[in-house]
């Protein structure tokens, strides 16, 4: 964190807003990116009940140039900015805020953030057969990153909401062109979806502390040639990433998502490239985990 000494009236403020937020890494991952960068920024959480009244403290203050949004103004923030992507507005929701002069930018770095994890991990996405467990925001997101960026050959979502997953899967399929299929998260269903997928992603909670012995998946449906990637990232090696690792295939952990899509809004905000390794070791650290 910026010493108070070191701040002045040239200070750009970033903040995350949410309720609750007193459990986030981003204060101490983006202080420590913008003093390791000798850049003139600060970055706190604000419980944030009043939607509306913040984004209009942003506007209302000059220094204000970033937020970071999360549970549960992720949707409710759109009709208070004045320009969110496309790909956002399909997605139906944000994390991200930048003000470039006034005008309130969303966008969203959850999708392109798991995106860049499997990218360095070497997992081949192009006309790969991805299956995603999960059909809430966050496999919204991925989602509609890999149909856009990655070309799989085909997505199968898996979900417990019968509704929610085929609602996925339309959108997909009417916005993107991309192959989708829905399925539900019964053995009979799963099972085989399993079999024939080369990428398999966990975008739900289950597995995450203190359920960490949960698995959404069991593990002897695992395969060889089968690439797999949990969100969850506390703790850091899920029950799924452990089966996946037993049986010696690649196993992506959720912190890769979580420091790419911080460190996406970090260039958005400073247009400086964000040291992603420190970014890591900083949360490897608040996660009491560090290496």
């Amino acid at each position: 964190m910026k010493c108070i000494s070191t701040l002045n009236p040239k200070t750009q403020l970033c903040a995350i807003i949410g309720n609750p937020v007193a459990h986030s890494m981003s204060p101490a991952i983006h202080n420590a990116a913008f003093a390791a960068l000798h850049l003139n920024f600060v970055y706190v959480a604000f419980p944030t009940q009043d939607v509306a009244g913040a984004i209009a403290g942003m506007r209302a203050l000059g220094n204000f140039r970033g937020l970071s949004i999360t549970i549960p103004h992720k949707v409710a923030v759109f009709p208070h900015l004045d320009d969110i992507a496309s790909v956002d507005r399909d997605i139906g929701a944000i994390n991200t805020v930048v003000n470039d002069n006034g005008v309130l930018r969303g966008l969203g770095t959850d999708g392109p953030g798991a995106r860049l994890a499997l990218r360095d991990a070497n997992v081949p996405l192009e006309n790969a057969n991805i299956l995603i467990i999960g059909s809430g925001g966050a496999a919204r997101a991925i989602a509609f990153d890999l149909a856009r960026h990655a070309h799989p050959g085909r997505l199968t979502i898996a979900g417990i909401d019968a509704a929610e997953r085929n609602a996925l899967a339309h959108d997909l399929q009417s916005k993107t062109g991309t192959a989708v299929h829905a399925t539900a998260m019964d053995a009979d269903a799963l099972q085989p979806q399993v079999a024939a997928a080369q990428l398999l992603i966990n975008a739900s909670p289950v597995g995450m502390h203190p359920h960490v012995a949960d698995s959404p998946i069991p593990g002897a449906w695992l395969h060889g040639g089968l690439s797999v990637m949990d969100i969850v990232y506390n703790p850091l090696d899920t029950a799924l990433l452990q089966a996946a690792r037993a049986k010696g295939l690649q196993a992506i952990s959720g912190l890769e998502m979580f420091i790419n899509q911080a460190a996406l809004q970090f260039e958005a905000w400073t247009q400086q490239p964000a040291p992603r390794d420190l970014m890591r070791d900083v949360a490897r650290h608040q996660l009491g985990n560090a290496t």
